[in-house]
């Protein structure tokens, strides 16, 4: 389950030197699908990321995703673009956008597939445009990788926009990967660290990343957050697995 957070998984991972998200875009697009790309977590849980699954369309994007996509305005940047999916569907409506990630692989994917405007860069380097809507789509908000760096992640985010921007992300409460008690409580280890930090690796065709941070952020962290940064933080909505769509409006 955790695997299909992970879409924008290179954007700013300097410690993953294997570029394996790229590489497995090329291979679907050239039309040398052979597998999928595998995850490992430090919940212990072993998990699959299909390579169909992130070229989907419009139609097969979940409804947070969707709902995302149509809340868009003006001048946007799509974060860990990835294959290019909500930023090609934006574009397709005529609207501005720019797509950035950090994989080479998926900005040539990008390239392929006719996206306009695609930056190869980590986004905390990128700070030469000012946007209306920042997308953190997939669990974007996870880049910010520790709760540690989740302030300097989302102060240089909020650099980004123009007055009355907004950023639109989706993440997941992942409390349901704790045991339970009897009285309703969770079992989480007293490590000093936030639940929702994971370690992540990827493999695919033999080849292994590096183990990397992620975060995943539950709405009242989140909001507390985009609070400390003046942001207005509104649930937009939520999903079928504790996941939920946020917007932070700044003013």
């Amino acid at each position: 389950m955790l695997a299909f957070w992970l879409q924008s998984i290179f954007v700013g991972l300097q410690t993953v030197m294997i570029d394996i998200f790229g590489n497995a875009l090329v291979d679907y697009l050239a039309g040398e699908y052979t597998e999928d790309i595998a995850t490992y977590s430090s919940l212990d849980e072993e998990d699959t990321i299909p390579l169909p699954y992130l070229f989907r369309t419009f139609k097969d994007m979940p409804s947070l995703e969707k709902t995302a996509l149509k809340l868009a305005k003006g001048k946007v940047l799509d974060i860990g673009c990835g294959a290019g999916n909500h930023a090609l569907y934006l574009q397709q409506k005529g609207m501005d956008v720019t797509g950035i990630d950090t994989s080479k692989g998926a900005v040539k994917v990008c390239q392929q597939r006719g996206l306009n405007a695609v930056i190869h860069s980590d986004i905390l380097n990128h700070s030469k445009t000012k946007y209306d809507t920042i997308l953190l789509l997939m669990n974007g908000i996870g880049l910010a990788g520790t709760m540690q760096k989740l302030d300097g992640f989302l102060s240089h985010l909020k650099s980004l926009l123009n007055p009355n921007g907004q950023i639109l992300l989706d993440s997941s409460d992942i409390i349901y990967m704790f045991d339970q008690d009897e009285d309703g409580g969770y079992w989480i280890p007293d490590n000093g660290s936030y639940y929702g930090e994971v370690v992540f690796t990827m493999e695919y065709k033999n080849q292994r990343s590096e183990p990397f941070p992620w975060l995943y952020l539950d709405y009242g962290t989140l909001q507390n957050a985009a609070w400390a940064h003046n942001f207005e933080c509104e649930l937009v909505g939520k999903g079928n697995h504790y996941d939920y769509l946020a917007k932070l409006l700044l003013h």
